[in-house]
């Protein structure tokens, strides 16, 4: 043979080696799904406490990782943004909701100075979607499709759960991959409720991935549990009456099973009831049998999240996608006590597509056992979140004794994690744009037991609530004028023991290093009250 054809022939054998090798490495990249679900508080789902039935979060546990020190921002909006592009809310221009008030971190819309994961993973060549609750400034013109994602369904905000919804709600407008299309539309089989749409539809999307050959990113965001609590009757019905025990005992019974199951240390005290929240006894028939009917309808979107979570896990084994898709569930939030101690239940039939529910103060009490505080708040009780990770190829985790992860995490650790697992390359500069460096990292270590994953100081802000943690300490407060409160969390992390008054050097050390992170990433200077117009 010429050596010049031997050549080529060597050439072009060496190149068919790297594209099969290429493909290979492509082909074991994990897909990537990330459930978020909407005001669900702590100890709502089965393995973090809950007397709510919940069998496939309990499987998805049960094989992979629970974590039992993660973290949200406390509230939905900024939630969203951090999860979304790995960065504190006030660097995306998310550092409140979607009201631009003026300043940079408060823009109510990301800014382009932050890329999402949909951005990052789609130039690695991932197909990315999303299904559900949108929020970070659509009312901006910032948009799933214009941020990343192939193929998108989602709502502006969230609120919407019925297909035939009136009310407060009733005139939200739905897209389908950047087209506005109507909610009773023939393509989504009319009637329907919302948990069931996001996934049934997700699927869809991961069905043209597979067709594509393409690993997978798909963002769930659930509108449920949020208000106004909604659900399908026949759902309802199962849970009417169990509600009768009251927050008193069946917060009891959920800090037993949270003890029993290594979840929280059998030292932490369970927080008492506020003041202002009465005693379950002292309540009339009538009155408890209102509140039992609210709560059933929240346990009702529980069930309807978890039976969607077995369709999508079906789905994707019948798929044989299962194997090498890393699951991750989580909650925007703590539990939500808008709307205080009464809470909302109105409507003919409270639960139905024409009502309107707010569960309110003494159901969030329990919702966030055995923590302080609630959604908005910094406490752990609004901003602790389970979160629940999937993936058989590969998760061989070192928890603890008790099978936890107990590991402090954050939200601004997926975006790192999608980059590290998608073997991505998070861009300094996007669309002609300086991007900020995300502040997580990867979770790998923790999910496969190979690396080390670092520890570092977590902050908080939102509405003026504050907090920072380095190690077990904690420095928080409710309020931009409320005093710091500083805990052990290792022996405390229901924070019943303030130790600030004995440790001021502490307070001040922590304060200080929190006010010059607020500045860093435009939490501070916060915007003033917006000056009313003048009338001509």
């Amino acid at each position: 043979m010429p050596r010049s054809r031997y050549r080529r022939r060597v050439t072009h054998l060496f190149a068919l080696t790297l594209l099969c090798f290429a493909s290979a490495t492509q082909a074991e990249r994990p897909n990537i799904v990330v459930i978020m679900v909407d005001d669900m508080g702590f100890s709502d789902i089965g393995p973090y406490g809950s007397e709510i039935p919940t069998p496939h979060l309990d499987a998805l546990a049960a094989g992979g990782v629970r974590f039992s020190q993660f973290y949200n921002t406390g509230r939905c909006c900024p939630t969203r943004a951090t999860l979304l592009t790995g960065l504190y809310a006030h660097e995306t221009g998310v550092g409140w909701m979607t009201t631009d008030q003026g300043t940079p971190g408060y823009r109510g819309r990301l800014n382009n100075q932050c890329v999402t994961i949909a951005e990052v993973l789609r130039d690695a060549g991932y197909f990315t979607a999303m299904t559900g609750k949108w929020h970070v400034g659509f009312n901006h013109g910032v948009t799933p499709w214009g941020r990343g994602f192939d193929r998108s369904l989602n709502l502006p905000a969230g609120g919407l759960h019925f297909s035939n919804q009136t009310g407060s709600k009733g005139r939200t407008k739905m897209f389908l991959n950047g087209e506005e299309v109507a909610r009773d539309d023939p393509q989504f089989d009319p009637p329907w409720y919302g948990s069931d749409l996001w996934t049934e539809q997700g699927i869809r999307f991961v069905d043209e991935a597979i067709a594509a050959e393409k690993p997978f990113f798909w963002y769930l965001a659930h509108v449920a549990p949020h208000f106004p609590c909604m659900a399908p009757e026949d759902t309802i019905a199962k849970y009417r009456g169990k509600y009768m025990q009251g927050w008193d005992k069946l917060r009891e019974q959920r800090y037993a099973r949270q003890i029993e199951s290594g979840l929280i240390d059998d030292q932490w005290e369970l927080e008492p009831r506020p003041e202002e929240i009465p005693a379950w006894d002292s309540l009339t028939p009538a009155e408890q049998k209102r509140y039992d009917d609210m709560m059933a309808i929240y346990a009702a979107m529980i069930e309807d999240v978890d039976k969607n979570i077995g369709k999508l896990v079906d789905a994707l084994r019948e798929r044989s996608q299962l194997d090498n898709t890393l699951i991750l569930f989580l909650s925007d939030n703590g539990g939500n006590a808008e709307a205080g101690i009464k809470g909302k239940y109105k409507g003919d039939h409270p639960g139905d597509p024409h009502s309107d529910v707010f569960i309110g103060k003494c159901w969030a009490h329990l919702n966030n056992t055995p923590f302080r505080k609630y959604k908005h708040y910094n406490h752990e009780g609004g901003t602790a979140s389970p979160l629940i990770a999937h993936w058989p190829a590969q998760i061989d985790p070192q928890p603890g004794a008790d099978g936890w992860m107990n590991t402090p995490t954050h939200l601004i650790d997926i975006m790192a994690t999608c980059v590290d697992l998608g073997e991505a390359t998070y861009p300094p500069e996007f669309n002609g744009q300086a991007i900020k460096p995300m502040r997580g990292q990867s979770l790998k270590p923790l999910l496969t037991g190979d690396g080390v994953f670092t520890k570092r100081t977590l902050y908080w802000e939102h509405e003026g609530n504050a907090a920072i943690r380095v190690g077990d300490r904690k420095l928080v407060r409710a309020s931009i004028r409320g005093s710091w409160e500083l805990f052990d969390l290792k022996t405390d992390r229901t924070e019943q023991t303030d130790l600030a008054a004995e440790s001021p050097a502490e307070v001040k050390t922590l304060a200080t290093r929190w006010r010059k992170w607020a500045n860093e990433v435009g939490a501070m200077p916060k915007p003033g009250p917006k000056k009313k117009k003048k009338q001509n």
